[in-house]
């Protein structure tokens, strides 16, 4: 897992985090520990090799209305997606 942890910008986004290296069945909690890490008005930048949907069902599920998601890069080889924390 790569974290690169950097000065917030502009958009307020404070990590990027790059689960392409992760074990499938580990790349949820990784990155829920992020999120779960993150304060009101920070993001991260979910960094993946495939549409990470499923993880977006799994925050509406159990976090309805704490986090915001918009795709930066739609693949076909890298998906990019910033997550806010609302």
């Amino acid at each position: 897992m790569t974290d690169k942890s950097a000065s917030p910008s502009p958009e307020g986004v404070t990590h990027e985090l790059d689960v392409r290296p992760i074990p499938p069945r580990d790349k949820h909690p990784a990155i829920f520990a992020q999120l779960n890490a993150l304060h009101r008005g920070e993001a991260i930048m979910l960094v993946n090799d495939h549409d990470p949907k499923p993880l977006r069902y799994q925050l509406d599920a159990e976090q309805a209305g704490k986090f915001g998601w918009t795709y930066r890069e739609q693949g076909p080889t890298v998906w990019r997606v910033r997550i806010d924390r609302i």
